[in-house]
C-alpha cells in the first residue's frame, strides 16, 4: 500500500470516528438480545445498517463543524487539507442512505424508528454548537438504535430495550456534555457526570432475585471504569478532556453488558461484550475516538 493510499485511508478512518464503531455493535445486540435475539438474518442487517448511519453521520460533523474547526480543531481532515469539503458532504449523504436503504428491510416499525434516528442525526449536525441542550439529542439518537435493534429480536420491541436504552440515553448525554469541554475551555462540571449513573440505577431497580447478582457484579465493574475515567475532574489541575470522552465512549459496552447480563448467558455476554471493548480501546490507539 503505497503512501497516498494509506493517508486517504487514515483520513477516512478518523473522519468516521471508526473506533467507536463497536460501541454501535454492542448497542445493536444488546437492543436484539432484549426483545429476545433469535434472529440471526436479521442481524448482520441491523449490524451493518448502523455501522453506515453511524459513519456517515460522523461525516456530516465535520462536514457542517468545518468553519468552526478551521479555528479551533485546525488538525481536523478539512481544515489540515487532507480532505475536500465536497467529498465529506458527498461521503456522509451516502452513508446516510445506505444505513436507510439497508435498515428499511427490518419492517415497518423499525423504518419509522430509523426515518427519526436521522432527522436527529442531522438535527445535532446542524446545531450542536449552538444549541446547549444538543447532547439530548445525541442520547435520542443512542435510544433509537437500541429501540430498532429491539423490533429485530424474536418478541419484538418491548418494555427491556425501551428502558435500557433509556438508561444508555441519559449516560451519553452525560458524556456529551463533558466533550462538549474538548473544544470549549473550561472545567469539567459535575452535574454531567451524575447522569452516567443512570444505567446502574436502573439494574438495581428492575433486577430482583437471581438476576440481581450478575446486575451487581457489572455494575460494580462499569462503576469502576467510570471513577477511572474522571477521576481526574476530581483531583484539580489540567483535565484531558478528550482522554475521559474517550473512555467514557469504551464504557458504552459496559452500559450493554449490564443492560443483557441479567437475561444470557455469563459467558456468552461477557465474551462478547468484553471483545467488543476490547476492540474499541485497541481502535482508539490508532483512530482518535472524537
Amino acid at each position: 500500500m503505497n503512501r497516498t493510499l494509506r493517508q486517504t485511508l487514515r483520513t477516512l478512518l478518523i473522519l468516521g470516528r471508526v473506533s467507536n464503531l463497536p460501541t454501535v455493535w454492542s448497542d445493536c445486540l444488546a437492543g436484539w438480545w432484549l426483545s429476545g435475539g433469535g434472529t440471526y438474518g436479521k442481524l448482520p442487517v441491523l449490524l451493518f445498517g448502523m455501522s453506515a448511519l453511524y459513519t456517515g453521520g460522523m461525516y456530516l460533523n465535520d462536514a457542517f463543524d468545518a468553519d468552526f474547526d478551521r479555528q479551533r480543531r485546525a488538525a481536523r481532515p478539512i481544515p489540515s487539507g487532507a480532505t475536500a469539503p465536497k467529498t465529506v458532504w458527498r461521503l456522509g449523504g451516502a452513508g446516510l442512505a445506505l444505513g436507510i436503504l439497508s435498515l428499511l428491510f427490518l419492517g415497518k416499525i423499525a423504518s419509522v424508528l430509523v426515518l427519526g434516528l436521522v432527522v436527529c442525526i442531522l438535527l445535532y449536525n446542524c446545531f450542536h454548537k449552538a444549541f446547549t441542550a444538543s447532547p439530548w439529542l445525541m442520547g435520542l439518537c443512542r435510544f433509537l438504535v437500541y429501540a430498532i435493534a429491539g423490533t429485530t429480536g424474536e418478541t419484538g420491541l418491548n418494555g427491556w430495550p425501551l428502558w435500557c436504552g433509556m438508561a444508555l440515553a441519559f449516560y451519553v448525554v452525560g458524556l456529551s456534555y463533558v466533550a462538549k469541554r474538548e473544544s470549549f475551555r473550561g472545567t469539567v462540571p459535575f452535574w454531567p457526570l451524575l447522569l452516567l449513573a443512570a444505567p446502574i440505577v436502573l439494574a438495581m431497580l428492575m433486577n430482583t432475585g437471581e438476576t440481581r447478582k450478575p446486575a451487581v457484579l457489572i455494575s460494580l465493574i462499569l462503576a469502576l471504569w467510570m471513577a477511572r475515567c474522571v477521576r481526574t475532574v476530581f483531583q484539580g489541575g489540567e483535565t484531558n478532556v478528550g482522554r475521559i470522552v474517550s473512555g467514557l465512549l469504551a464504557g458504552i459496552v459496559f452500559v450493554d453488558w449490564l443492560a443483557v447480563a441479567p437475561q444470557i448467558s455469563h459467558t456468552t455476554s461477557g465474551i462478547v461484550f468484553l471483545a467488543l471493548f476490547g476492540l474499541t480501546k485497541l481502535l482508539q490507539k490508532f483512530v482518535p475516538a472524537t
